[in-house]
């Protein structure tokens, strides 16, 4: 049984940083994707970066355009592990970050990004920023 769970989050003021960590069990990742969805209240569920996990453990990461350069997505494969940098934070940011995994093999590895069904979730972790 594929069980994922978050832990990172709190609240920290405007030019802060965060890391989320994802501790995946039970999940075999090779082929498929990874990736960190937020939603703040009142707003959909948005992905904010993806990761596809290729051949020979070779990573390729993906980045919603409101958080490139300041978010940075990676992964552990030893400690099974994916987490997410979160650095020079807006109270934009603020939102329930949550891990997601896929079991489907994507046709292309930025479909992690746009378009990829994810099949498990973790419960979420709260981050808020203030100003």
């Amino acid at each position: 049984q594929v069980q994922l769970v978050e832990s990172g989050g709190g609240s920290v003021q405007a030019g802060g940083s965060l890391r989320l960590s994802c501790s995946a069990s039970g999940y075999s990742s090779a082929r498929h994707c990874m990736s960190w969805f937020r939603q703040a209240p009142g707003k959909e569920r948005e992905v904010v970066a993806a990761i596809y996990i290729g051949a020979a453990n070779t990573d390729y990461s993906y980045y919603a355009n409101s958080v490139k350069g300041r978010f940075t997505i990676s992964r552990d494969a030893a400690k099974n592990t994916l987490y997410l940098q979160l650095n020079s934070l807006k109270p934009e940011d603020s939102a329930v970050y949550y891990c997601a995994a896929g079991v489907g093999v994507p046709p292309w590895a930025a479909y992690c990004l746009n378009g990829y069904e994810y099949n498990y979730w973790g419960q979420g972790t709260q981050v808020t920023v203030s100003s």
